[in-house]
């Protein structure tokens, strides 16, 4: 049985195939650049010939396209959107236009350009992946498909996407409190979650069951595989990303704490101030909030006692060096030997809880069936 996972991050695309019957280190993985980053250098390539251009598809994720759009516009050259397009920019098509200078047309305008670069924006495309593995004589077959996404979600007129985002955030672990209550089914993605839907539309073909799950949960799951970050039965894990900090305090109850913040606006002493509140109970959503973060919520109000245990702070993530100089002692986790792969342990956990009928394989995998077995005596 083969299920794909794809954790899709900001500057690189994680893949791993789990294959049952065989240790996790034998599943077969690919790090390549993110669907943005491949968009970015597409724009820009348009951007050198001064060419117009025309973006169609879904929603995906901006922060490296959208800055490469930007610019394509300050060069002079026109850039045209169908909405769902345009929404990888902002979610108020209003400010798109308006603010951004990006011209909204329609499906059926698009056939009437003439002249323009067309682009077709989208994150998840399987038949890529397949390709990409049959050049090493794989094909695909999967059982099921599992893909990670950071969403912010479409919010109110009158909301802040932060508090909106971090709303979310809480109201997830006061319905479950769980890191998998993250993770959805392709047919239980709430409306407002626009990127993932996105991701569910470019899925829509597969005959297979489709798990979508938000990136940071993904990968802090996947970080408490490490048997040094799952030892204590309460812990500090955070994940660094390119754009976004998230930590969890973690005990036997589930989640007793969180913050997210902007990486961009972190530095070590910034980070170690909010992960030692974190742990003790005093970080506050004003605090974080008033400083161009998300959130923070503490559901149990114990302090955990960081000082006297082996590690400060676990940590995953592409930004993970940030605490290389922390007080904190961090521990690099590096869960079946591979950091890069943390969201797509996550992302294998989410399907064995949403599809009982696949977990059987999944959950021998982690406890360390088949660790002795070869790929040749599987396949």
């Amino acid at each position: 049985m083969q299920i794909l996972t794809v954790d899709i991050g900001t500057g690189t695309q994680d893949i791993y195939l789990f294959r049952s019957g065989l240790s996790l280190e034998n599943g077969y993985k690919l790090v390549m650049p993110s669907p943005t980053m491949l968009i970015r250098s597409r724009i820009q390539a348009a951007t050198r010939r001064g060419e117009d251009l025309l973006l169609t598809g879904v929603t995906v994720g901006g922060g490296p396209c959208a800055w490469a759009a930007e610019a394509h516009l300050r060069s002079g050259a026109r850039v045209y959107a169908t909405a769902d397009a345009a929404r990888t920019f902002n979610d108020d098509l209003d400010w798109v236009h308006n603010e951004m200078g990006v011209e909204i047309v329609s499906e059926d305008e698009t056939a009437r350009l003439r002249d323009v670069t067309a682009i077709r924006l989208r994150e998840f495309d399987l038949q890529v992946i397949a390709t990409a593995f049959g050049a090493f004589d794989l094909a695909l077959d999967p059982a099921a498909v599992a893909i990670a996404v950071f969403d912010h979600g479409a919010a109110p007129p009158d909301e802040s996407d932060r508090s909106f985002r971090f709303r979310y955030l809480a109201d997830r672990i006061r319905e479950r409190n769980s890191l998998t209550a993250f993770a959805f089914p392709s047919a239980r993605v709430p409306a407002f979650l626009t990127r993932m839907q996105a991701i569910v539309a470019s899925a829509s073909d597969l005959a297979c069951p489709v798990v979508v799950m938000d990136t940071a949960p993904a990968a802090v799951l996947g970080a408490t595989l490490d048997p040094r970050v799952a030892a204590p039965a309460r812990k500090l894990v955070a994940n660094i990303g390119n754009f976004h900090a998230l930590a969890f305090r973690l005990g036997p109850g589930g989640i007793e704490a969180m913050f997210e913040h902007h990486t961009g606006l972190l530095d070590v002493a910034r980070l170690d101030a909010l992960l030692t509140a974190l742990a003790d109970g005093s970080l506050t959503n004003t605090a974080v909030f008033d400083s161009m973060g998300h959130g923070a919520i503490v559901f149990d109000p114990e302090p955990l006692g960081i000082d006297q245990a082996e590690f400060g702070v676990a940590v995953t993530g592409p930004r993970r060096s940030m605490l290389r100089d922390s007080r904190l002692r961090p521990l690099f986790a590096a869960p079946h030997g591979d950091m890069m792969i943390a969201g797509c342990l996550g992302l294998l956990l989410g399907v064995a809880e949403l599809h009982p009928e696949l977990a059987e394989p999944i959950l021998a995998a982690f406890a360390g069936a088949g660790q002795d077995a070869a790929p040749w005596d599987v396949e």
